[in-house]
C-alpha cells in the first residue's frame, strides 16, 4: 500500500531497535526521510545503513536521552535547519526498564520509570510541534502497552508512565484537531521486543520461536492473547506507520491494540 510518505520527513525516538526500528523501516520503504534517535550509538550506525538501503534519503542517527530536554532541543533544531523547518511525523517508541511490584520499587524507580516512559515524550512532542504545525500535514504516534488495560503487578511503575502517554495523547489529540495534526497510541501486547527476548533468555527460552515464547508467556504470567504467538516487531511497525501517514486522514485520539486478541479475555 502506498501511505503517501514518499518526501515526508519523520522522526523516530527509540528508532535504533525493536519495534521503534521496525516503524522506521515501514516509513523508509515508502520514501520517507527518517531520523531515528536513541540513547545510545550502538545500533544507530546499522539502523541508518538499513533506512538508506530501503531507500529513505537523508537517512540519519541521533545520540539523544528524551529524559534530557536541553538535548531534545538541540536535535530538533538541528533537524528543522536540515529539513527546513517542517516535520510531518513523530513517532515516540520509547520505554521505561523498570520492573517490579509496588511493594519493591523505590521512589527512584518510580520517577525513572515516569521520566522514560512519559516525560521524555513530553519532551519531543514540545521540541517538535512547531515544525509540525509549519508541516503541509503532519501526525503524531506515541507507544504505549496493552499492560494499561490488562494490569501486571510486576510493571506498576511501567504501566502508570504508559498510562501518562494515554491521557496526554488523548489531551494531544483534542488541543491539535484543529490544526489537523493527528494523534494516535499504539499499544502493543506480548511482542518478541528486545526486552522480552531477554527476559526469555532468563528464564531458558528460545525467544526466536514466537509460539515457544508465548507459551513460556503462559507460563510465568498467564495467557494474555487468543493467538498462540508472540507477535512480531514488524506487525506493530506497520500499525505505527499506517496510523503515521496520510493514508489515516481522519483518525485521531485512538488507542490501538496490537496484542493478538488480549483484549477480548
Amino acid at each position: 500500500m502506498d501511505l503517501g510518505l514518499r518526501d515526508a520527513s519523520a522522526v523516530v525516538v527509540g528508532g535504533g531497535r525493536g519495534m521503534g526500528l521496525a516503524t522506521a523501516r515501514c516509513l523508509a520503504d515508502d520514501g520517507a526521510r527518517v531520523a531515528v534517535i536513541s540513547r545510545t550509538a550502538t545500533d544507530l550506525d546499522n539502523a541508518v545503513e538499513d533506512l538508506t538501503r530501503r531507500g529513505s534519503p537523508d537517512a540519519l542517527g541521533l545520540v539523544a536521552d528524551a529524559c534530557d530536554e536541553a538535548r531534545v532541543q538541540e536535535v530538533f533544531a538541528e533537524l528543522s535547519e536540515r529539513w527546513g523547518g517542517r516535520l510531518n511525523i513523530l513517532i515516540n517508541a520509547t520505554g521505561p526498564d523498570v520492573q517490579g511490584t509496588f511493594d519493591d520499587l523505590t521512589d527512584e524507580q518510580w520517577r525513572r520509570a515516569i521520566d522514560q516512559g512519559a516525560m521524555g515524550m513530553v519532551h519531543t512532542v514540545r521540541a517538535a510541534l512547531p515544525l509540525l504545525r509549519k508541516a503541509q500535514w503532519a501526525r503524531i504516534v506515541n507507544f504505549s502497552a496493552h499492560s494499561t488495560q490488562r494490569q501486571s503487578t510486576v510493571l506498576a511503575a511501567y504501566t502508570a508512565a504508559k498510562a501518562m502517554v494515554n491521557s496526554v495523547s488523548k489531551n494531544l489529540a483534542l488541543l491539535l484537531a484543529p490544526d489537523e495534526i493527528l494523534v494516535n497510541v499504539v499499544s502493543p501486547g506480548s511482542v518478541a521486543s528486545d526486552a522480552l527476548l531477554g527476559w526469555a533468555r532468563t528464564v531458558g527460552v528460545d525467544g526466536e520461536d514466537p509460539y515457544r515464547l508465548m507459551d513460556a508467556i503462559t507460563e510465568h504470567f498467564g495467557h494474555p492473547a487468543q493467538m498462540p504467538r508472540a507477535g512480531l516487531p514488524d506487525e506493530v511497525g506497520a500499525v505505527a506507520a499506517f496510523l503515521a501517514s496520510r493514508r489515516n486522514g481522519y483518525m485521531t485520539g485512538a488507542n490501538v491494540n496490537v496484542d493478538g486478541g488480549s483484549d477480548f479475555i
